[in-house]
């Protein structure tokens, strides 16, 4: 049973240590505030009976407000009204918001069934909205164009008319199992709905630690590592040169492509590149910002002429490679890339993986992981790793070396 003291008319409920209080909480009994290992402890103010801030076992403060309903007397439901969590919200803010549920109730009104009737006609677009808003205004574009296509094309046909407190983790989990075949896109927008899930908890929409996303087991994802051998690269520009000379695929399109190739650069650094940027004489491209923030593109002799030949191309775009749409620039190289896979007969590469091959090629030319990772403008060593590799076709060169002095070691003539 917990003990009730007094102390100068704040009302105290502990269950082993009694909490010094004044009529009114202050800040300084906040901050000092504890709990046992075991059970929460509470501290009640006489000013604005009801008011008060819970200590959680764990220490989480969260400042509440308990009233009765109807006409108020003893017969009454109790019921309590969480505000919200110290430091979310100040004591002064919460006193306040105390003072108005109370003012609600002398109304005859119930804020703790008005809140809970608001949890159930929320829906999970309308949490999307809010997230959409106030959280991914921040991100970059490229992540933020990502987060929209998963909610536009996963989430919100599944979930999004949804009331948000109703939604189940074995409904969730049946959702995310219908994706096995794709897991790597199951697991991200299982990531995006559990990052919404917890932001309803935050916003009074679920009940804390509610997250129905929580214990849905995630599928494993096989690294993806795909590098062009030097006989693939050989069929890749045979195929470009073939596109080019039907007209198939434009120049500024392969060009492009080269560039990724030579330079390791990801595809959104290469199509968003501006003449701006580019220092002819130190031959580095210096984007403001990146992935990992502001990094220079460092340029060789072969990215430097393809360039200069492309800037005779642009017609006085700002961009190096210019498109007929709303950003001006190229946005896509799908198609084109797609067109010279076919040709080529190359299978299973992905765009990203030229960056992968030009990391590979570069350790079969012997340089070491801290100046590969620089060169792909990785922020962080452990990035670099998986080139930590001898390209496959340098590999077998030195294989068959080895293989010939051994086998005249074993058959001297």
């Amino acid at each position: 049973m917990p003990l009730h003291t007094l102390h100068g008319g704040c009302y105290v409920v502990v269950w082993r240590d009694t909490v010094p209080s004044t009529p009114k909480i202050t800040k300084t009994q906040v901050d000092a505030l504890s709990a046992s290992s075991n059970s929460p402890t509470f501290l009640w103010e006489s000013s604005v009976p009801g008011f008060g801030i819970k200590c959680s076992a764990k220490g989480v403060k969260t400042y509440v407000v308990k009233y009765r309903t109807g006409s108020g007397g003893r017969s009454a439901k109790q019921k309590w009204l969480t505000l919200g969590r110290h430091g979310k919200l100040t004591l002064d803010q919460a006193r306040q918001l105390a003072r108005q549920a109370l003012g609600a109730v002398a109304s005859g009104n119930d804020p703790q069934a008005d809140k809970m009737q608001r949890r159930s006609v929320c829906t999970l677009a309308e949490v999307w909205t809010r997230y959409q808003r106030d959280y991914l205004t921040q991100r970059k574009q490229q992540t933020r164009s990502e987060y929209e296509r998963l909610w536009t094309k996963g989430l919100e046909p599944a979930f999004g008319k949804r009331a948000v407190e109703s939604l189940s983790r074995g409904e969730v989990d049946v959702f995310h199992k219908r994706m096995s075949e794709t897991p790597y896109q199951a697991n991200r927008l299982l990531a995006l709905l559990s990052r919404l899930m917890n932001l309803a908890e935050v916003w009074e929409l679920r009940q804390p630690g509610s997250n129905p996303c929580r214990h849905v087991e995630r599928f494993k994802e096989k690294p993806r590592s795909r590098y062009l051998t030097q006989s693939e690269l050989a069929k890749i520009g045979s195929a470009m040169d073939k596109l080019l000379e039907s007209k198939t695929v434009s120049v500024a399109a392969i060009c492009a492509i080269k560039m990724l190739l030579l330079t390791g650069a990801r595809l959104n650094e290469i199509l968003s590149l501006k003449w701006e940027w580019i220092d002819f004489d130190q031959r580095i491209a210096a984007l403001p910002d990146s992935k990992s923030g502001a990094k220079p593109v460092f340029l060789n002799f072969a990215a430097m002429k393809m360039l200069k030949e492309q800037k005779g191309r642009t017609q006085g775009s700002p961009y190096v490679f210019p498109g007929a749409g709303k950003t001006g620039r190229m946005i896509n190289l799908s198609k084109p890339w797609k067109a010279v896979c076919s040709e080529a007969e190359v299978e299973g590469v992905r765009l990203h993986d030229l960056r992968h091959t030009m990391a590979s090629v570069a350790v079969g030319q012997g340089a070491s992981l801290p100046l590969i990772g620089r060169l792909l403008g990785h922020s962080q060593a452990q990035t670099t790793q998986r080139y930590a590799h001898v390209d496959a076709d340098p590999a077998l060169v030195a294989s068959d070396a080895v293989g010939d002095a051994i086998s005249r070691s074993l058959s001297p003539e």
